[in-house]
């Protein structure tokens, strides 16, 4: 294989990510949400290597569920690594009530703690370590529960302060990662109980899935992609009701922002086109037949 045909490094993928959809403001103070297990620990490790690249602060944090005797053991392996790394570490321990679905249950009671330490420490962000697999396995759960379209647009790479630096790389990149920098990491037997509609998914739909179509993972998130809609700010139809633009439409709108590039717009519909106004900077809609740009020598 030529050395210009291997695929890039996750810190590399990651960076990209980070630039191109993370919308990362310059003083960004992220937590990181940490569990010992392998996704989480390349995710602490590759953040804090881009630390001096993009200036941000890092906090990890892990959550003991209480469900399992092995947890705390885990999360020392988070600490340890967060330490060796010079990221400061700290930990929440549940204790959850009686219910039904534990899973759903055990992920809510996660997040609120997350967000809690979040809000104390003034962190600006939740860093989570879904990639790509996972968010091919997601669509599938829910295309087998009977979603419809709205349903399938799920995990964008920056949901208000979550952001998921994985998202454009997949399993074998994080593998590869930790065999690369010796991190040791643990294994929740969960993840192997074929009783869970998304291990099954795992372990049997998507290799199905792969041998019919390789690239299949690809398409499932160009799908969750193409579905993600969100409203365009400070624009509204002409009956008062928020423009949908695509995530994609939306993260195309600022990465030019970014780059200066104010003459990109995208289609609303066969009349209207959304934009920056060269004027003002802000995002209006015009006139698809005066908004486009026109040829040279037109």
């Amino acid at each position: 294989m030529s050395r210009g045909s291997h695929s890039p490094s996750l810190v590399t993928q990651v960076s990209r990510t980070l630039k191109e959809e993370c919308d990362l403001a310059p003083t960004e103070r992220i937590l990181i949400a940490v569990s010992g297990g392998g996704d989480s620990q390349a995710l602490l490790s590759v953040l804090a290597r881009l630390r001096q690249q993009f200036g941000y602060e890092l906090h990890a944090h892990g959550v003991d569920h209480g469900l399992r005797a092995e947890a705390p053991g885990e999360l020392a392996l988070a600490q340890t690594l967060a330490e060796s790394l010079g990221v400061p570490f700290t930990q929440t321990r549940l204790q959850l009530s009686d219910g039904g679905n534990l899973q759903e249950r055990a992920r809510d009671a996660r997040y609120q703690a997350l967000e809690a330490v979040a809000e104390k420490l003034q962190l600006t962000s939740l860093a989570t370590a879904h990639h790509a697999d996972d968010r091919a396995e997601t669509v599938l759960q829910r295309l087998l529960r009977g979603a419809g379209p709205p349903g399938l647009g799920v995990l964008p790479a920056r949901d208000e302060s979550r952001i998921r630096p994985f998202l454009r790389s997949r399993k074998a990149s994080i593998i590869s990662h930790l065999q690369r920098h010796e991190l040791t990491f643990a294994s929740d037997p969960s993840n192997r109980d074929s009783r869970f509609l998304r291990v099954r998914v795992r372990n049997e739909l998507i290799p199905l899935m792969e041998s019919l179509s390789p690239r299949i993972v690809e398409h499932l998130n160009g799908l969750a992609d193409d579905l993600l809609e969100e409203p365009l700010e400070g624009l509204s139809d002409r009956q008062g009701r928020p423009i949908l633009l695509k995530r994609s439409q939306i993260e195309a709108l600022r990465r030019a922002r970014r780059l200066g590039q104010r003459h990109l717009s995208v289609p609303i519909d066969e009349k209207t086109e959304a934009g920056f106004s060269e004027q003002t900077g802000k995002l209006e809609l015009r006139n698809a037949r005066s908004w486009r740009k026109k040829p040279p020598g037109s």
